[in-house]
């Protein structure tokens, strides 16, 4: 004759074979994402080795067109996840950069592009982003895209040295970056000898002081 504790007994046992069932599907799971994830991983290594022949190739370009028509000596590097063009001119330190990530499942792929001026005189579209997944990647879009991000940069170099043109009464130098930059802009100062200098950054004026101290 079944008594209650049996009865109780039973249903305890099928809670914990439940929980078990359940513990070894989420295990099922896990290897399966696992795996999973990990053949994504291959798919994001296979696009970013294709992007050092897209990115690559247009920023010897930019550089060949500046060395042919600006007075800086731009430095163009890049790897299979990221891609820089980066150089001092008479007003700032610019930094362009490409950088290949994923989004947090390892679905799709993600481009970004940043680019970085110092000091900032203006506004300008320093940011931008494009995703789409590994199994609809499109050579041709991606190379537009990148296409237009070099147009946006250039337009904003040389809108910056038209700025330099109107504010040449106002130009200060930077004695350390050696980067002309309006005085309005200067992030700190430093009285010396009579002397006013003017930097971009704190870190300039640190060297700046390092260099003469009495």
């Amino acid at each position: 004759m079944e008594t209650k504790n049996d009865t109780l007994l039973q249903r305890l046992e099928t809670e914990f074979e439940n929980s078990r069932a359940k513990l070894e599907e989420l295990r099922r799971k896990k290897v399966d994402d696992y795996q999973g994830r990990r053949d994504r991983l291959a798919l994001f290594d296979k696009a970013c080795e294709s992007l050092r022949g897209v990115w690559l190739p247009r920023l010897e370009t930019l550089k060949k067109a500046f060395g042919e028509r600006v007075n800086v000596t731009p430095r163009a590097a890049g790897s299979r996840r990221e891609a820089t063009f980066s150089f001092t001119s008479t007003v700032a330190r610019i930094t362009m950069r490409f950088a290949a990530t994923t989004d947090f499942d390892v679905r799709n792929l993600v481009l970004e592009y940043t680019l970085d001026i110092v000091p900032v005189l203006m506004t300008f579209p320093d940011q931008a982003r494009i995703e789409m997944p590994f199994d609809k990647l499109d050579p041709d879009l991606i190379g537009k895209w990148i296409d237009d991000r070099i147009v946006d940069f250039v337009r904003t170099y040389l809108a910056l040295h038209e700025n330099e043109y109107y504010l040449k009464a106002h130009m200060v130098e930077d004695p350390v970056a050696h980067v002309r930059f309006p005085k309005f802009a200067a992030a700190t100062t430093l009285e010396r000898g009579g002397q006013t200098y003017y930097f971009i950054a704190d870190e300039t004026r640190a060297e700046f002081e390092a260099k003469n101290t009495n």
